[in-house]
């Protein structure tokens, strides 16, 4: 990544990941709310619900050498690992979040392997997290049969060269999966994004870090474009808008808003941008995107 964004990635989820910890526990995503998005639950439980869902659309089973690009502090990675007695690795640029994740890998009790002995078939899990840049990650060709991209794409300066990437690392017959936030598409009748739909995006940008979005179908090109086969995207945005409802809701909290000013600047201004994603999924403008492929 160029430099200054992943600076700003690695500050925003250094300051923020402890707080969001202790509010919502090891998962840094969105939550799934029901096909109609009106099922309400425990926001935990809502974001581990989103992980099966979207390994049963995928239609994903099983596991034996599994990467989870922008890993947070594990939450998927040990998910993961676990669910298939797989060999997982997370990558991230916060030191912050990979130590944390190694700490919450032993309070599991999941081993921690050393890259040396991951290419052996795994008998039970075991994981390893490293900071790494997505787009120039150190690992082999064909290596890994189950790549998981839970809502990092959008913070990818080079969409292509991320999916290059990811094809780069999967295994022949291996899935790769894909859940990112996206803008509405532009090749219908609503047409190109307006001047106030636009103004929106740059300021979710400059909040959360984000060099830009684009469309779920522009995402399918591009894979289909590099290789990527057995092609599937679909559109959740319904399913899992009322998570930023769930996360108005828990900011309110006396102790998480003093958390809030306590974590510093990235943080508060990660809060701000609540308002605008919320508003961004009510008028359409922002979109939640899943794409599956093959090799």
């Amino acid at each position: 990544m160029t430099t200054s964004i992943a600076d700003k990635i690695q500050q925003f989820y250094d300051e923020s990941s402890p707080l969001w910890e202790r509010t919502w526990g090891e998962h840094m995503h969105h939550g799934y709310y029901g096909l109609n998005g009106q099922h309400k639950k425990d926001r935990r439980q809502a974001q581990i619900d989103l992980i099966e869902e979207l390994l049963a659309w995928a239609g994903v089973n099983s596991a034996q050498t599994i990467l989870d690009v922008g890993c947070g502090i594990g939450g998927s990675t040990l998910y993961l690992a676990d669910k298939f007695a797989a060999n997982a690795v997370g990558i991230t640029l916060s030191p912050v979040q990979a130590r944390r994740a190694g700490e919450r890998a032993t309070e599991q009790g999941i081993a921690l392997q050393e890259w040396e002995h991951f290419d052996r078939p795994p008998t039970s899990p075991a994981v390893q997290f490293q900071v790494t840049d997505a787009l120039a990650t150190p690992f082999p060709d064909n290596y890994f049969d189950f790549i998981w991209s839970m809502e990092s794409g959008e913070h990818m300066p080079d969409k292509q060269g991320f999916l290059q990437e990811c094809y780069r690392l999967l295994k022949p017959q291996g899935t790769f999966l894909m859940a990112t936030w996206c803008h509405r598409g532009t090749d219908n009748l609503a047409g190109p994004l307006t001047h106030s739909e636009q103004r929106h995006l740059n300021q979710l940008y400059q909040l959360y870090h984000l060099p830009y979005v684009i469309s779920l179908a522009e995402y399918g090109d591009i894979a289909a474009e590099i290789g990527f086969t057995e092609l599937s995207t679909a559109d959740w945005s319904t399913q899992v808008a009322f998570f930023w409802q769930a996360v108005v809701q828990s900011a309110l909290d006396p102790q998480v808003m003093a958390g809030i000013l306590q974590a510093g600047s990235e943080t508060i201004k990660g809060t701000v941008a609540i308002a605008l994603m919320t508003t961004g999924f009510q008028r359409g403008l922002i979109r939640y995107g899943l794409l599956k492929g093959s090799k």
